[in-house]
């Protein structure tokens, strides 16, 4: 299996690492970023943790939450996951999940 990180799921995982490091540390960033990391690379491992998406328009998404992010991805081609978008769970979900797949089609 392999893991693909999209472009919009990439500008946010920099995004959680420059909010990090402006309220903490670059130390604090760097790991919590790689804990997310090391999160994604794990998904399909932990199948108890995913959850299905179940808002329309967003049939085959899934995701799992890492402390106060939630994941989001599709499955692909020969077992491996898209990743899609990475959102903290004050956010607007539903908008800012809908934004990042279209970014993506």
């Amino acid at each position: 299996m392999a893991v693909r990180i999209f472009p919009a799921a990439r500008a946010r995982l920099l995004e959680i690492w420059d909010y990090t490091e402006r309220k903490w540390s670059v130390e604090q960033a760097d790991r919590y970023v790689g804990e997310l990391v090391a999160a994604i690379e794990q998904i399909l491992e932990q199948p108890r943790r995913i959850k299905r998406v179940r808002q329309k328009g967003l049939s085959g998404v899934h995701y799992f939450r890492h402390r106060h992010h939630l994941i989001f991805f599709r499955k692909l081609e020969r077992g491996d996951v898209g990743v899609m978008s990475i959102l903290h769970e004050n956010m607007d979900i539903p908008s800012r999940l809908k934004e990042d797949a279209e970014a993506q089609d």
